[in-house]
């Protein structure tokens, strides 16, 4: 089918011999584009001229945006998106848009349009972060916000952190990602380093979510398994794993829904170091993110 397809011309499969793809109205090729995913409106745009044009209607595109798309363009100074058609809009939302000087992104996935978040560590409350004998701010290529925070040592282990957005509706995951371990680059290559790196495997690390329509959620996980997994090593060391902490439905996008978040471990009987914190991301539930690593329940 590949093949007969692409000896079709604008005219037909022989000038005159039959109808080809240059027959289709644009009007019905821009009703089949309403089904498609942006990636496959893209691809069929350079089949020919109706196929090009139905690719750029601004009726198909508003159909891949959220309802309440203007939301994130209100994040942007209005020079960048005034007088864009609904194609380049979608192509602006889908790059990270910043906000909250610039510690907080949002973004459509490219391939449904669905909107996610990402919160830096920059933007929540952790337990100590001002004292360079706890934690310390690291700038790496690893992260989304380019800085991770790095914590050497603490009894008291809490990050607190919230939001507000107006989320279209959906079914949300939020997760927290995390690194065992400090992490840089030597001779070119990643180099990993557990010096500090203890604590994680005598009691749970707690995860809580809330929002402000009620909806709660909790889980428990142990941070490291390296005595657990002596005889196939410390898998969780050394790698960014994102800890699901749970999920939340968002009905209507007004009035906008706040949720907060945190991971704590406050057993001051013993200490508790060498881990990385990165993000908090909130992305569809059912959504294949291929960044992911590892995703725990």
């Amino acid at each position: 089918m590949g093949s007969s397809l692409s000896n079709l011309t604008e005219w037909g499969p022989i000038a005159g011999d039959g109808p080809g793809l240059g027959d289709i109205p644009e009007s019905c090729v821009a009703c089949v584009f309403l089904y498609l995913t942006p990636p496959e409106i893209c691809n069929l745009a350079g089949l020919n001229r109706a196929f090009r044009d139905a690719a750029s209607s601004d009726a198909v595109w508003e159909s891949k945006l959220p309802h309440n798309y203007q939301d994130l363009l209100d994040l942007l100074p209005p020079e960048r998106y005034q007088n864009l058609c609904k194609k380049d809009v979608f192509a602006l939302l889908s790059r990270p848009v910043p906000f909250d000087d610039g510690n907080k992104v949002a973004w459509l996935d490219k391939v449904t349009g669905r909107v996610c978040l990402s919160i830096s560590t920059k933007a929540m409350s952790i337990t100590g972060i001002e004292d360079r004998r706890y934690w310390n701010w690291v700038s790496t290529e690893e992260s989304r916000f380019n800085i991770v925070a790095y914590l050497q040592q603490i009894w008291w282990f809490e990050v607190d952190g919230s939001i507000k957005f107006p989320l279209p509706p959906d079914i949300y995951t939020l997760s927290f990602r995390i690194h065992l371990g400090r992490f840089s680059k030597r001779l070119g290559r990643r180099v990993c380093y557990f010096e500090h790196t203890h604590g994680w495997d005598i009691k749970p690390v707690r995860f809580d979510l809330s929002t402000s329509n009620g909806q709660e959620s909790s889980t428990e996980c142990f941070l490291d398994d390296c005595v657990a997994d002596e005889a196939n090593g410390c898998h969780k060391r050394g790698c960014w794993i994102e800890y699901k902490v749970g999920e939340f439905i968002v009905t209507e996008s007004n009035p906008a829904i706040e949720i907060r978040f945190s991971m704590k471990q406050i057993d001051c009987t013993h200490s508790k170091g060498g881990i990385c914190v990165d993000n908090v991301s909130i992305i569809p539930s059912n959504l294949k993110v291929g960044r992911r690593r590892r995703a725990l329940k």
